[in-house]
């Protein structure tokens, strides 16, 4: 195997290092590019319903330009982890029929068309695998449950939740599919950040070669205040499977602070989604190919605000378009869609009842007091 030049490296390093929003650390993934071996990364994702942009078009161009720069990559559908979760009410054939739907919404994106990526069910691979669960134990043993829930944001939880057993095992299985896997490079959302650190550690604590984290940015949800793009707020989040109406409704509807670029979704969304994957966007008479761009306009009084909407709505349909061709392809697919569309109808009934008992209880209890 040759070793790439000094200027290949630093362009795949460069390349890899535009979709992170921190790596851990950047000196560690340079070596690892100059080796000149193909490096697995990993991402995992509990089927848990439908899926929004971050989850199907970011994930793509992130993992268009890792297989594009000396990567191979692990689409880890961690059925399990949803399942232990208790996403779909622990159903696995419901969790399944999720899973089935990932993989169909990444491969109308392009994933998989260069032949280096892979898309791997966890219970296949954890089940095939007689020395995973010495590997799990061993992590367990390794940390204090502290530790552990310290890492319950990887699951959507706090470290005040109520966490079931099955919760507790969760970060421990999770750092143990990192070596299981083999991966050299974590490519996760900053909200997975914690439980990468645990398998640095781990790795240290062992003497095992550490993994690069490469945490890329959270693409922030449509409602004031909401730093994470969310499934629980309908309206705060764009799905694959929103039709072109219900998109431009979703937009028109997005807050936007009056004058300002931070904190506002929009423009989180311009500068980590749109440019990023599109190129360019045309918002009133000038086409942008930067946020530096976009920064400058704003600061000079010629930005087109009344051109913002619009433009990403246009642009967010454009990204939007393969994935609801592909679902109209065949019977199969439409299938799969509504199945889909009545799994996430029924988790939205499950969810609601839930926070009605909670609601109750949690009233019941103050009033016994």
């Amino acid at each position: 195997m040759s070793k790439p030049t000094p200027e290949i490296v630093q362009q795949r390093f460069d390349a890899i290092q535009s979709i992170s929003a921190e790596t851990i650390e950047p000196d560690e993934l340079k070596a690892l590019l100059e080796t000149g071996e193909e490096l697995t990364v990993y991402d995992g994702f509990e089927p848990s319903g439908r899926m929004h942009l971050a989850q199907a078009v970011l994930k793509a161009h992130i993992v268009k330009t890792l297989t594009s720069n000396g990567c191979k990559f692990i689409l880890w559908v961690a059925d399990w982890f949803a399942m232990m979760n208790h996403k779909s009410g622990g159903d696995m054939e419901k969790i399944h029929r999720l899973g089935e739907y990932f993989i169909q919404v990444w491969k109308s994106l392009g994933i998989g068309e260069n032949g280096k990526t892979e898309f791997l069910w966890a219970s296949e691979v954890i089940g095939n695998n007689p020395n995973y669960w010495e590997l799990v134990m061993d992590i367990s043993q390794t940390f204090t449950v502290k530790r552990m829930t310290r890492c319950s944001q990887i699951m959507g939880r706090s470290d005040d939740d109520a966490l079931s057993g099955s919760q507790i095992l969760y970060p421990c299985m999770q750092c143990a599919d990192i070596f299981n896997l083999k991966a050299q490079i974590c490519q996760l959302g900053t909200d997975q950040r914690k439980v990468n650190v645990l398998a640095r550690e781990y790795a240290q604590t062992k003497g095992l070669k550490k993994p690069v984290i490469i945490s890329h940015n959270m693409l922030m949800g449509l409602s004031e205040g909401q730093v994470k793009m969310s499934k629980s707020n309908p309206m705060s989040a764009i799905f694959v499977d929103d039709d072109a109406e219900t998109v431009l409704l979703k937009i028109n509807s997005a807050w936007v602070p009056e004058g300002k670029i931070e904190g506002s979704p929009l423009f989180n969304w311009l500068q980590f989604l749109i440019l990023p994957v599109l190129g360019s966007l045309k918002i009133g008479d000038v086409d942008y190919t930067s946020m530096d761009q976009v920064k400058e306009a704003v600061e000079k009084g010629t930005f087109a605000w009344d051109g913002l909407k619009p433009a990403l709505g246009a642009a967010i349909n454009t990204l939007l378009e393969p994935v609801r061709a592909h679902f109209t392809s065949t019977p199969e697919l439409i299938k799969l869609r509504e199945d889909v569309a009545a799994i996430a109808i029924e988790n939205a009934q499950i969810a609601a009842a839930k926070k009605a008992a909670d609601e109750a209880k949690a009233a019941e209890e103050k009033s016994s007091k």
